[in-house]
């Protein structure tokens, strides 16, 4: 339901995806046509670059075999592409990977040669990724996309656009390539438009602070105060002088008094990073203000009452924390209203090409990459993120003395021995049948043994998926899934609106009926558009529709919230028949999860 304009104070509904306030997604320069294909050898993805370098769209490559569009020779009329894509398929399960010049075959145009170089992921849902460079000396170049062509926003009919995308947060480049990170973004701006708390996760390194930054960017809140700290980088004894303020003569040195961080932040953000850290005395007061009661400053008499929304990160795991007694139950369900899980930079390969290429620009905007050099990043566990990898480039850019940083260089750099790829007890470096039973492993385990979600992340049908299960024996039971990228609580999974564009009739206590068009919905109301003199519906209403991709007629009891500008309003539904208000339910649930969150146990 949308927030009324007067009243940005209210609890704010989780409406669709918006950039705006500093979330406007642009499109940003890719040197590098980068792909990724499934274990059927079928493109499941593919960047800007390599669009427009073989002219197909995204949609006639999606289920197509990739070798198809390559060839050993140049004329290659009539060559079957089967043993190519063995080949290939075969050499990426080995250390050294594939690479190779082959010939690109465009859309349009005739055949030109192209460096090939293609790796296997293990912690990915891709099988293969590969990278395409044209061979220079045939005058062939990738054309950047103009930085004045028009924005395209990241989420266009819930579809995520192709391509690598640029957000700019505080002076900073977000840079966005990977499908998981696009789908994640669509949270994050989900709960930017909320007042509730949230709670950032991830390993180090991965960029929980320019998510903060994000969520306070895109608010309502944008304009006002902007407030961090880290509870891990102060003395125990000045955490709580610091977010609380003191009054001169609390203690020994205390000549003034100073506002805490709540009073600085107020009406702003207040960011908590590394929330872990805090000690149980700073929890027990941490947890009396976000229940909103008024707190003292340290040596202080007068109640202070402030409007603050808090974000915090940590890289710890708190439910274990919890379990230990070293972090409060009832402060992390407060901090947990919405729960977000940075992916590491390992489980995002397109990521990884995008973010190198734009660290190497912003360094050495003349230098580039081999692809053996991309090949090696892609192959790399970064365990230390998206920072490792920043440094990596900075480091590479200064003592690299040629035009192109080459695959040696980098692995020292990456390994400090000559091995170039990375080996890990899931990804078997034997032989493709091998590899494939593996990955299919990692994907029931990822998704808890749920067939469709993992015959979805390993790009093939659940059809081909039982068939592969039948074929290496494989039985997994369905257990508990792992590695969501975010959870909603219970209370705040009544606020989640879903925008539909559905006919709904309405009708007054005096009778008068009226068709309207519903916006968004909720189990607990819905948006409407089009009911020009409202007022004349108060009271208790009547209100009819068929709840989406259904045949269910929703009928129920709803009353007017609120009345926005150009006839639109909000509605709350005050009596639902059980059976009715179990299947919205469902219907939201479905949309939720379809949408990335997972509820609490």
């Amino acid at each position: 339901m949308p927030t009324p304009h007067h009243s940005s104070e209210q609890q704010e509904p989780l409406n669709s995806v918006s950039t705006n306030g500093g979330g406007n997604a642009v499109n940003a320069q890719s040197q590098m046509a980068v792909f990724s294909a499934d274990l059927e050898g079928e493109f499941s993805a593919c960047n800007a670059a390599f669009i427009r370098l073989f002219g197909y769209s995204s949609q006639e490559l999606l289920g197509r075999d990739f070798s198809a569009l390559f060839a050993q020779t140049e004329k290659a009329n009539g060559e079957t592409h089967s043993l190519l894509r063995k080949e290939i398929l075969s050499a990426t399960s080995t250390p050294g990977g594939y690479h190779c010049r082959l010939f690109a075959r465009p859309k349009s145009g005739s055949s030109f040669p192209v460096q090939f170089s293609a790796t296997i992921l293990s912690s990915t849902p891709v099988a293969l990724i590969a990278v395409v460079v044209p061979v220079p000396e045939n005058n062939i170049t990738i054309a950047a996309t103009p930085s004045d062509s028009p924005a395209h926003g990241l989420f266009v009919d819930g579809f995520v656009a192709p391509g690598v995308l640029s957000r700019k947060i505080d002076d900073t480049q977000f840079i966005l390539a990977s499908p998981e990170m696009h789908k994640f973004m669509a949270l994050v701006d989900r709960v930017a438009g909320h007042a509730e708390t949230v709670l950032i996760t991830g390993e180090t390194g991965t960029g929980k602070e320019l998510i903060a930054r994000t969520i306070h960017e895109s608010s309502h809140r944008r304009s006002r105060p902007w407030v961090d700290i880290n509870c891990a980088a102060l003395p125990e004894n000045l955490v709580e002088s610091e977010l609380f303020g003191y009054e001169k003569g609390a203690f020994s040195g205390a000549d003034a008094s100073k506002p805490g961080l709540f009073e600085m932040a107020d009406k702003g953000t207040l960011f908590l990073d590394e929330i872990g850290e805090l000690q149980p005395q700073t929890q027990v007061k941490l947890l009396r203000v976000l229940d909103g009661q008024p707190f003292y400053r340290l040596g202080g008499h007068r109640k202070i009452k402030v409007d603050v929304r808090i974000v915090a990160a940590t890289n710890q795991d708190l439910e274990a924390a919890v379990r230990d007694g070293r972090f409060r139950q009832d402060l992390f369900h407060r901090l947990g209203q919405f729960q977000l899980r940075v992916p590491p930079l390992r489980d995002r390969p397109e990521d990884i090409v995008a973010l190198a290429e734009h660290f190497l620009r912003l360094k050495a905007p003349s230098k580039n990459f081999s692809s053996q050099a991309i090949s090696a990043l892609l192959s790399h566990a970064w365990p230390g993120n998206i920072r490792e990898l920043r440094n990596l480039v900075a480091k590479m850019a200064m003592e690299s003395t040629g035009y192109e940083i080459d695959f040696s260089r980098l692995n020292a750099a990456l390994t400090g021995e000559p091995a170039a790829l990375r080996q890990t007890a899931s990804m078997p470096v034997s032989n493709l049948d091998s590899m494939e039973e593996q990955m299919i492993i990692k994907a029931l385990e990822r998704t808890g043994g749920q067939r469709t979600l993992a015959a979805e992340q390993l790009g093939i049908s659940r059809r081909t998926l039982s068939r592969k299960l039948k074929e290496y024996n494989i039985n997994f039971a369905p257990g508990e899934t792992t590695a969501s990228l975010g959870f909603i609580s219970n209370e705040q999974q009544k606020f989640f609106r879903t925008r539909v564009e559905i006919p709904v009739t309405i009708r007054s206590s005096q009778g008068e009926e009226i068709c309207v068009q519903g916006v968004n919905l909720s189990t607990g109301g819905m948006g409407l558009d089009g009911l020009k003199e409202p007022l004349r519906f108060a009271g208790l209403l009547d209100v009819s529709f068929v709840l989406p991709d259904s045949e269910i007629l929703f009928q129920a009891k709803a009353r007017l919230m609120w009345i926005g500008e150009e006839g639109r309003v909000g509605i709350r539904f005050a009596v639902i028949e059980p059976a009715l208000f179990e299947q919205l339910q469902h219907w939201t649930n479905h949309k939720m999860k379809e949408e990335g969150w997972e509820f609490p146990a």
